[in-house]
């Protein structure tokens, strides 16, 4: 109950906090004098009177929610993840969010240019989850209707500004946003989202593209000693010090050609 979740031993686990969460919305004394007997962690209890209690005023039951999480490495047996429903951190919450997020993104990335969605964003998220809470199961909206029956079901209960907040991550979880590291320090970043990965890999691909041509076309010259191709950063001095100073070990040397600036006087008097 401290953390929001737990793990094995499911139903003795939901029972538990199920009966504390009864007993929290209770708010009598022989509840409190209860809720403190069975509680280890004492700390908890203001908690589970103050908070907790107001968050499922309104939720007649079903305050906890399974997710499924594979298999124990060891024994394999199958465990799961169990967390009250509607806490700050909700996975499911999360996860709608993001799957608005998606199906929206892909809709508008159609309808216009995606880098346009990465400076002005999603501008009508907002109306779109306002509109989808009202659709019927069987009525037809922007969403599929999976989504659009978890969309219903995590804002059932939930408090005042959950629209905005589904809102806000669904919108960072597709839109790149300048952001800063943590402190405030150095430059802003574009987050790794959903839309920044692939715009970001294109233009990787196309400046890699770019700079093959480049070298395809200067791949048949030939360069002489000294000789540099547009754009160069080294000097042409720097460029003609490996072939003026450069001897062929594999032939005579009166049979090669004399370079320019290198002096071979001792060789020739040694004949």
């Amino acid at each position: 109950m401290k953390h929001g979740v737990a793990f094995r031993k499911l139903s003795r686990t939901s029972s538990h906090r199920m009966l504390m969460l009864r007993l929290g919305k209770k708010g009598d004394l022989p509840a409190f004098r209860r809720a403190t007997g069975f509680l280890l962690d004492q700390t908890m209890v203001p908690k589970l009177f103050s908070d907790l209690a107001t968050r499922y005023a309104d939720r007649p039951g079903g305050y906890t929610r399974v997710h499924k999480f594979g298999n124990r490495p060891g024994d394999n047996a199958p465990h799961a993840i169990l967390e009250l429903v509607d806490n700050p951190r909700d996975l499911r919450f999360q996860m709608t969010a993001r799957a608005v997020g998606w199906e929206l993104l892909g809709k508008r990335v159609g309808q216009g240019d995606p880098k346009a969605l990465v400076k002005t964003g999603i501008p009508d998220i907002v109306d779109v989850i306002e509109q989808e809470k009202t659709v019927p199961p069987e009525g037809r909206g922007e969403l599929r209707s999976v989504t659009r029956k978890n969309l219903q079901k995590v804002l059932k209960f939930r408090g005042v500004g959950a629209v905005e907040e589904m809102s806000r991550i669904a919108e960072d979880h597709v839109v790149s946003r300048p952001s800063h590291i943590p402190g405030g320090v150095g430059t802003p970043f574009l987050q790794d989202t959903v839309l920044a990965q692939p715009l970001a890999l294109k233009e990787i691909v196309a400046a890699k593209q770019e700079k093959k041509e480049k070298h395809a076309a200067y791949a048949g010259i030939r360069l002489k000693a000294g000789q540099t191709l547009p754009g160069g950063q080294r000097s042409t001095l720097h460029l003609a010090q490996g072939d003026l100073g450069r001897e062929n070990p594999g032939r005579w040397q009166w049979f090669t050609r004399r370079k320019l600036g290198v002096d071979q006087t001792s060789v020739w008097n040694q004949l």
